[in-house]
């Protein structure tokens, strides 16, 4: 059978490759960005009402109205962004359903759009499918400090927006205010569009502030913000998302909503509008509950000799192992993943698969930590087994 070129470069995610590995040795994963928490009862309550009430038909293709409301309200008061009505909201398969309709919207063929690296590898590879070119600029670490020079000379005749991510998937950046308004001014004078993904708003770490783009003065009218409820409410399999903006835009991103998805699964839209009920102790517990996980997933990533940065928000830590790369069993990523699955039963993502550049990553893993405790404990302690001063 004859294959369309654009398939030619598609090949499993590196993510889903390390689940499918450690599931086959029983371990557990680290790796895939999976909440296994339970989703909360009021959301779960509320979607089995939906369905034994037969709430079952197509919604509007942007979304049910009672939930974009919802939406609404949150995103003025949480994100203050200054959304006017419900038509500047569409609900999507997921926050990569959203970008991907707002990149259709925004792009022609041929066009550029810069990446943060390290990237979100379904950013870059939607970028490519859709026949976009995707523009890298390399966020210098240890701190993950923005090389504005770099930016500036990146950006061509053919650029047309720019991807940020706060918090980062998969090195935990949340970007300051500062550096907000820095990118934003950036976009003002070349005539850029901001994609801002913001699924991991709620989890911050050290008293950091979440501020969305679109909140500050300008902002609204250049950037498309992305958000969703897979992360904060641990429902990944629910795929439910949402993008806001500029009402032109977000015309079109829902028509194309409606050729790409008809409308996101009707009976979980009415289920998910029960999460704005949730009382705002929840969100305090839930980065109270993150913030514990991360201490205990950092400290004993640090324990079995690991560089560690520790992240200020999301539920990832991009650890280098570079102080032990003169084990043969820690020569690179690969083989480094690899050690872990085989000595320790525990799946990591390696950190090429977060940069165009292998070599970029060549001393990193990515460690999810968003584990129940017990599981997450277990964990790290076949690590320290493993790699501890015992087993080192």
């Amino acid at each position: 059978m004859r294959l369309s070129e654009r398939t030619r470069q598609l090949a499993q995610s590196e993510i889903r490759a390390i689940s499918q590995k450690i599931n086959a040795v029983n371990g557990i994963n680290l790796g895939q960005g999976i909440c296994d928490m339970p989703t909360p009862d009021p959301i779960k309550a509320a979607a089995k009402r939906a369905i034994d009430e037969d709430r079952s038909i197509y919604s509007h293709y942007a979304g049910a109205a009672n939930l974009r409301s919802a939406i609404l309200e949150k995103v003025r008061s949480y994100n203050r962004i200054p959304v006017e009505s419900i038509d500047q909201i569409v609900v999507s398969a997921g926050s990569t359903g959203a970008f991907a309709t707002a990149l259709l919207t925004l792009l022609n063929p041929g066009d550029g759009a810069i990446l943060f690296e390290p990237f979100y590898g379904y950013h870059r590879h939607l970028l490519q499918i859709f026949g976009f070119e995707p523009q890298y600029v390399t966020l210098e670490s240890p701190e993950w400090e923005v090389p504005w020079q770099a930016l500036e000379d990146t950006i061509n005749p053919g650029t047309r927006a720019i991807v940020v991510t706060t918090p980062g998937n998969p090195n935990g950046k949340v970007w300051s205010r500062a550096e907000l308004e820095r990118l934003l001014d950036i976009a003002q004078r070349r005539d850029l569009t901001i994609i801002a993904d913001e699924i991991y708003e709620y989890m911050l770490y050290d008293g950091r502030e979440h501020v969305s783009v679109a909140s500050l003065p300008g902002g609204f009218d250049r950037t498309i913000t992305l958000s969703g409820f897979s992360k904060t409410y641990n429902m990944t399999g629910w795929r439910l998302g949402y993008a806001t903006g500029p009402t032109d835009a977000l015309d079109n991103m829902g028509l194309i909503n409606d050729l790409m998805y008809i409308c996101a699964p009707t009976p979980l839209q009415h289920g998910v509008a029960a999460a704005f009920e949730m009382p705002d102790r929840y969100f305090s517990e839930m980065a109270s509950d993150y913030d514990s996980r991360r201490t205990l997933m950092c400290s004993t990533l640090e324990k079995i000799g690991f560089d560690v940065v520790w992240p200020q928000g999301a539920y990832y830590v991009l650890a280098s192992f570079e102080p032990r790369s003169s084990d043969p069993r820690f020569s690179d990523d690969a083989t480094a993943a690899a050690t872990l699955v085989d000595t320790a039963g525990i799946g990591t993502v390696r950190g090429a698969s977060f940069f165009s550049d292998p070599v970029d990553g060549r001393y990193l893993l990515r460690f999810c930590f968003a584990k129940d405790i017990p599981v997450l404990q277990e964990a790290c302690d076949r690590l320290l087994r493993a790699f501890g001063t015992d087993g080192s």
